[in-house]
Protein backbone atom coordinates (compact mmCIF):
# COMPACT_ATOMS: atom_id res chain seq x y z
CA UNK A 1 0.00 0.00 0.00
CA UNK A 2 1.25 3.47 -0.21
CA UNK A 3 2.32 5.38 2.55
CA UNK A 4 0.10 8.15 3.59
CA UNK A 5 2.19 10.64 5.48
CA UNK A 6 0.86 13.50 7.28
CA UNK A 7 2.89 16.99 7.07
CA UNK A 8 1.93 17.87 10.62
CA UNK A 9 3.66 16.67 13.75
CA UNK A 10 0.28 18.67 15.97
CA UNK A 11 -0.89 16.23 18.60
CA UNK A 12 -4.42 17.46 17.38
CA UNK A 13 -3.91 16.68 13.72
CA UNK A 14 -2.36 13.47 14.69
CA UNK A 15 -5.48 12.42 16.95
CA UNK A 16 -8.43 13.52 14.05
CA UNK A 17 -6.25 11.17 11.32
CA UNK A 18 -6.47 8.52 13.71
CA UNK A 19 -10.29 7.89 13.16
CA UNK A 20 -10.30 7.58 9.41
CA UNK A 21 -7.98 4.43 10.68
CA UNK A 22 -6.15 4.61 7.61
CA UNK A 23 -2.42 3.50 8.30
CA UNK A 24 0.12 6.46 8.17
CA UNK A 25 3.16 8.29 9.37
CA UNK A 26 3.64 12.09 10.70
CA UNK A 27 6.75 14.36 9.49
CA UNK A 28 7.73 17.75 10.18
CA UNK A 29 6.85 19.99 7.23
CA UNK A 30 9.86 22.35 5.99
CA UNK A 31 9.02 26.12 5.49
CA UNK A 32 8.66 28.69 7.05
CA UNK A 33 5.24 30.26 7.28
CA UNK A 34 4.05 33.42 6.29
CA UNK A 35 0.19 34.71 6.24
CA UNK A 36 -0.88 38.28 4.43
CA UNK A 37 -3.40 39.72 6.13
CA UNK A 38 -4.88 41.63 2.31
CA UNK A 39 -5.38 37.61 0.57
CA UNK A 40 -8.65 36.57 1.53
CA UNK A 41 -8.76 33.29 4.33
CA UNK A 42 -9.58 30.35 2.10
CA UNK A 43 -7.35 31.35 -0.31
CA UNK A 44 -3.75 31.52 2.40
CA UNK A 45 -5.18 28.47 4.32
CA UNK A 46 -5.10 26.33 0.59
CA UNK A 47 -1.75 27.95 -0.25
CA UNK A 48 -0.24 26.79 3.34
CA UNK A 49 -1.71 23.47 3.48
CA UNK A 50 -0.19 22.73 -0.44
CA UNK A 51 2.68 24.22 0.78
CA UNK A 52 2.95 21.73 3.91
CA UNK A 53 2.92 18.45 1.69
CA UNK A 54 5.36 20.27 -1.34
CA UNK A 55 8.23 20.88 1.64
CA UNK A 56 7.80 16.90 2.15
CA UNK A 57 7.72 15.40 -1.41
CA UNK A 58 11.51 15.09 -1.25
CA UNK A 59 11.42 13.13 1.29
CA UNK A 60 8.91 10.84 0.38
CA UNK A 61 8.93 10.51 -3.27
CA UNK A 62 5.90 7.68 -3.26
CA UNK A 63 3.29 8.45 -0.99
CA UNK A 64 0.00 10.61 -0.53
CA UNK A 65 1.22 13.39 1.59
CA UNK A 66 -1.63 15.16 3.66
CA UNK A 67 -1.07 19.05 4.73
CA UNK A 68 -3.25 21.25 6.73
CA UNK A 69 -3.36 24.70 7.96
CA UNK A 70 -5.64 27.22 9.88
CA UNK A 71 -6.21 30.75 10.31
CA UNK A 72 -8.55 32.05 13.03
CA UNK A 73 -10.37 35.78 11.49
CA UNK A 74 -12.10 37.80 14.33
CA UNK A 75 -14.93 39.88 13.75
CA UNK A 76 -12.93 42.57 12.27
CA UNK A 77 -12.10 40.37 9.28
CA UNK A 78 -8.49 40.44 10.74
CA UNK A 79 -6.65 37.26 10.82
CA UNK A 80 -5.68 36.32 14.42
CA UNK A 81 -2.00 34.71 15.47
CA UNK A 82 -1.09 33.23 18.40
CA UNK A 83 -0.98 35.54 21.48
CA UNK A 84 2.40 36.75 22.68
CA UNK A 85 2.23 36.44 26.55
CA UNK A 86 -0.72 35.10 28.52
CA UNK A 87 -1.70 39.29 29.04
CA UNK A 88 -1.92 38.71 25.18
CA UNK A 89 -4.19 36.11 25.56
CA UNK A 90 -6.62 38.28 27.87
CA UNK A 91 -6.58 40.80 25.57
CA UNK A 92 -7.36 38.43 22.39
CA UNK A 93 -10.46 37.00 24.67
CA UNK A 94 -11.40 40.12 25.43
CA UNK A 95 -11.62 41.52 22.62
CA UNK A 96 -13.71 38.78 20.92
CA UNK A 97 -16.29 38.04 23.60
CA UNK A 98 -20.16 38.68 22.79
CA UNK A 99 -19.01 38.44 18.99
CA UNK A 100 -18.87 35.88 15.87
CA UNK A 101 -15.56 34.95 14.43
CA UNK A 102 -14.52 32.27 11.86
CA UNK A 103 -12.17 28.98 11.94
CA UNK A 104 -10.88 28.65 8.16
CA UNK A 105 -8.98 25.18 8.22
CA UNK A 106 -7.54 23.78 4.28
CA UNK A 107 -6.57 20.85 3.32
CA UNK A 108 -4.11 18.95 0.64
CA UNK A 109 -3.92 15.66 -0.49
CA UNK A 110 -0.28 16.09 -3.20
CA UNK A 111 0.59 12.03 -4.60
CA UNK A 112 4.03 12.54 -4.66
CA UNK A 113 4.56 10.16 -7.71
CA UNK A 114 2.36 11.89 -10.09
CA UNK A 115 2.29 15.70 -8.96
CA UNK A 116 -1.17 15.74 -8.49
CA UNK A 117 -2.62 17.63 -5.60
CA UNK A 118 -6.08 18.31 -4.72
CA UNK A 119 -6.92 21.02 -2.40
CA UNK A 120 -10.11 22.40 -0.62
CA UNK A 121 -11.08 24.48 3.09
CA UNK A 122 -13.66 24.23 5.75
CA UNK A 123 -14.84 26.75 7.56
CA UNK A 124 -16.67 27.12 11.26
CA UNK A 125 -17.94 29.85 13.22
CA UNK A 126 -17.85 30.50 16.51
CA UNK A 127 -19.33 32.93 18.95
CA UNK A 128 -18.30 33.93 22.42
CA UNK A 129 -20.38 34.65 25.28
CA UNK A 130 -19.97 38.39 27.25
CA UNK A 131 -16.86 37.63 29.15
CA UNK A 132 -16.39 39.06 32.66
CA UNK A 133 -12.14 39.53 33.48
CA UNK A 134 -12.35 36.91 35.64
CA UNK A 135 -13.32 34.67 33.32
CA UNK A 136 -11.26 34.80 31.11
CA UNK A 137 -8.25 34.74 33.37
CA UNK A 138 -9.69 31.83 35.17
CA UNK A 139 -9.88 30.15 32.11
CA UNK A 140 -6.44 30.80 30.58
CA UNK A 141 -4.84 29.95 34.31
CA UNK A 142 -6.58 26.89 33.90
CA UNK A 143 -5.99 25.73 30.20
CA UNK A 144 -2.75 28.08 29.16
CA UNK A 145 -4.11 28.17 25.64
CA UNK A 146 -0.67 29.91 24.49
CA UNK A 147 -0.48 27.88 21.33
CA UNK A 148 -3.82 28.41 20.00
CA UNK A 149 -4.71 31.80 17.73
CA UNK A 150 -7.36 33.19 19.32
CA UNK A 151 -6.38 31.94 22.89
CA UNK A 152 -8.89 29.12 23.57
CA UNK A 153 -8.84 25.20 23.18
CA UNK A 154 -12.18 24.64 21.59
CA UNK A 155 -11.67 20.74 22.67
CA UNK A 156 -11.11 21.30 26.30
CA UNK A 157 -12.31 23.96 28.29
CA UNK A 158 -13.11 26.54 25.89
CA UNK A 159 -16.25 24.99 25.53
CA UNK A 160 -17.44 26.89 28.51
CA UNK A 161 -16.65 30.28 26.54
CA UNK A 162 -19.31 29.59 23.97
CA UNK A 163 -22.46 30.73 23.64
CA UNK A 164 -23.03 29.03 19.74
CA UNK A 165 -20.84 27.07 17.37
CA UNK A 166 -21.68 26.97 13.89
CA UNK A 167 -20.22 24.96 10.83
CA UNK A 168 -20.36 21.74 7.92
CA UNK A 169 -17.22 19.55 10.11
CA UNK A 170 -16.32 20.15 13.79
CA UNK A 171 -13.23 18.48 12.90
CA UNK A 172 -12.05 21.39 10.82
CA UNK A 173 -12.62 23.60 14.23
CA UNK A 174 -9.85 21.27 15.84
CA UNK A 175 -7.47 21.25 13.00
CA UNK A 176 -8.20 18.74 10.11
CA UNK A 177 -11.36 18.79 8.36
CA UNK A 178 -11.95 14.86 7.79
CA UNK A 179 -15.02 15.00 5.56
CA UNK A 180 -12.97 17.47 3.08
CA UNK A 181 -10.10 15.11 3.54
CA UNK A 182 -11.90 11.69 3.17
CA UNK A 183 -13.29 12.67 0.14
CA UNK A 184 -9.79 13.65 -1.48
CA UNK A 185 -8.81 10.55 0.05
CA UNK A 186 -11.31 8.46 -1.73
CA UNK A 187 -10.16 10.96 -5.30
CA UNK A 188 -6.74 9.16 -5.34
CA UNK A 189 -8.38 5.63 -4.46
CA UNK A 190 -7.88 5.83 -0.27
CA UNK A 191 -11.25 4.95 0.68
CA UNK A 192 -11.33 4.30 4.66
CA UNK A 193 -14.30 2.15 4.42
CA UNK A 194 -12.52 0.43 1.57
CA UNK A 195 -9.04 -0.28 2.88
CA UNK A 196 -8.18 -2.97 0.00
CA UNK A 197 -9.30 -0.28 -2.52
CA UNK A 198 -5.92 1.70 -1.31
CA UNK A 199 -3.27 2.10 -4.18
CA UNK A 200 -0.53 0.04 -4.73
Amino acid sequence: MRSIVLASTSPYRKHLLQQLQIPFITASPIFEEEIDQHVAPELVVKHLALRKAESLRRHFPDALIIGSDQVFVDARRRILSKPDDFEGAVAQLRGMAGRSHTFYTGVAVLDVRSGEARIDFATYSVTLRDLTEEEIRTYLQIEAPLDCAGSFKIEGLGIALMAKMEGEDYTSLIGLPLIKLAELLRQFGVNPLDPATAPV
